[in-house]
């Protein structure tokens, strides 16, 4: 039998770090005179949403990097952000890098275990519950209609290894991630380490699953999967994903609409998109 030895279960995550520097192009022109996390999805803004379920669960500070019409990100919190403090970092190499670079941006700025979003996901703010702890994924089950980084996981439900695309040629199960991640101190250090390497060689244009990819493989990074596929989520990068949002996040109810286990070639012919996933008695991302 096996005891836990440390008598101090881990506190809880009280710092959000938001990448809000992008451009948004795949949003145009949705994102012409707005930045991405400012689009609304049924009258609500995506950094609205996150603003109130960052307090719902009692986060105290929020360090956000900026680019693409940081003023207006600006505008919006002066008046919106509750009982979180608001920090900028300002990446002035915006329009050139990904967000490798502006999570790098950020190295001197947070010194204690947080929460790392990206500025285009919306999400029931429940999810949040079992990543308010450190180095933990957020992830769902793959589908073939999804794209992007992917995961794979051991018995123990830690990440063995990333994929930086969807293709699987074994019978591996493999995870999509949601893109939320939760570092501790000591995990931020290292990927601090990895990312100086990565950005001195020039690797600005890289997406920042790569240093934890290879971090994964060193053993220098071991993260706890989450798994978001009981609740809804969705990554707005393009109009379409935004319709498909809007029904996912229905005004007044909030609730996911009802499909009642619709397949995709019904979806099809409903006009309703199905890029994301189709989860039983809901339309999940």
């Amino acid at each position: 039998m096996k005891f836990n030895t440390n008598p101090y279960p881990p506190k809880r995550i009280k710092t959000a770090l938001l990448l809000a520097a992008g451009t948004g192009s795949r949003l145009f022109p949705l994102t012409q005179k707005s930045p991405k996390c400012l689009t609304l999805v049924n009258e609500t803004s995506i950094l609205e949403r996150l603003i109130k379920s960052l307090n719902q669960h009692g986060f105290k500070r929020l360090v956000v990097v900026t680019g693409h019409l940081e003023d207006c990100i600006r505008d919006f919190l002066k008046t919106r952000a509750g009982n979180i403090k608001i920090e900028y970092v300002f990446s002035p190499l915006y329009k050139t890098t990904n967000n490798i670079y502006s999570l790098w941006m950020a190295r001197k700025i947070i010194n204690e275990p947080f929460m790392l979003i990206e500025s285009d996901l919306i999400f029931e703010s429940s999810l949040l519950t079992e990543m308010l702890y450190p180095d933990r994924i957020a992830i769902a089950r793959m589908k073939p209609w999804l794209n992007g980084s992917t995961v794979t996981l051991n018995p123990s439900n830690k990440v063995n290894a990333f994929h930086s695309d969807s293709i699987n040629g074994s019978n591996e199960i493999r995870y999509k991630t949601v893109n939320i991640y939760s570092l501790s101190v000591s995990s931020w250090y290292r990927v601090i380490e990895k990312l100086n390497q990565y950005i001195l060689a020039g690797r600005v244009n890289d997406y920042y699953e790569a240093v934890f990819q290879q971090m994964v493989v060193e053993k220098s990074l071991s993260l706890q999967a989450v798994h978001f596929d009981h609740q809804p989520w969705y990554e707005v990068d393009t109009i379409e994903d935004l319709a498909s949002a809007e029904k996912l996040f229905p005004i007044k109810t909030g609730k996911p609409l009802p499909l009642y286990a619709l397949k995709s070639s019904e979806l099809k012919k409903k006009a309703i998109p199905v890029r994301k996933s189709v989860l039983k008695d809901n339309f999940y991302a």
